[in-house]
């Protein structure tokens, strides 16, 4: 069967790469491509195709965001994620929003063609070292629970307020957010807010924002 692709990149020159790599296999057919999330998405949209292949981070509309809005308008649609971001706060976040697979740009062409075929065919594949990371994640100790005032004072900071606005709606002193912060930070294994909202997410404990 022949398999339609849309390609979503920001470089032109990662696009046309692709898109001239593709090309050579009879059974692999680029129906589309976009700079962006938002372009990526109509795209997808008019085109039906069986995998998108797509980058992370890119202007506007990206990464998990992007991913979780094309299962949800084109669900038929596989997301095969081909970036050079490898860490956790990149690779969990990709998933968990719905990624079938997850390669990265120093891939070997082969791979970049076996995992578009399983992709799919709904398969999940991940390069080496993303495999890695998440196995180190699924056999790391369970990180400690949040308290419930850690668990809203993250909530807070998931809608966007400011230490100083999340210590007002609270009742309490910046420097005891700063404190929750810190105690946050040290359980789930991040270093600033982004990537403690993003683990949080990934891991169940913040409810989804509508």
């Amino acid at each position: 069967m022949t398999i339609r692709l849309v390609i979503v990149d920001d470089h032109p020159v990662v696009r046309d790469g692709l898109r001239g790599m593709l090309v050579e296999q009879p059974d692999l057919d680029v129906v589309g491509e976009a700079d962006n999330g938002e372009r990526g998405l109509a795209v997808a949209m008019r085109e039906r195709p069986d995998v998108v292949l797509t980058d992370l981070r890119m202007p506007g509309l990206e990464g998990p965001e992007f991913i979780r809005l094309l299962a949800q308008r084109v669900p038929s649609a596989r997301v095969l994620v081909l970036t050079t971001y490898d860490g956790d706060d990149d690779v969990l976040p990709a998933l968990t929003a719905g990624a079938i697979g997850y390669l990265l740009k120093d891939s070997p062409r082969e791979e970049v063609f076996r995992a578009i075929r399983a992709a799919a065919v709904g398969e999940t594949v991940l390069s080496p070292a993303v495999a890695a990371h998440v196995l180190h994640r699924v056999r790391a100790p369970a990180p400690a629970e949040l308290s419930e005032r850690e668990r809203t004072v993250l909530e807070l900071v998931a809608r966007g307020s400011t230490n100083k606005e999340a210590a007002a709606a609270l009742f309490i002193s910046e420097t005891t957010v700063k404190t929750h912060l810190a105690h946050i930070y040290t359980k789930l294994g991040v270093s600033d807010r982004a990537a403690a909202v993003a683990a949080a997410f990934s891991r169940g404990l913040l409810p989804r924002q509508r």
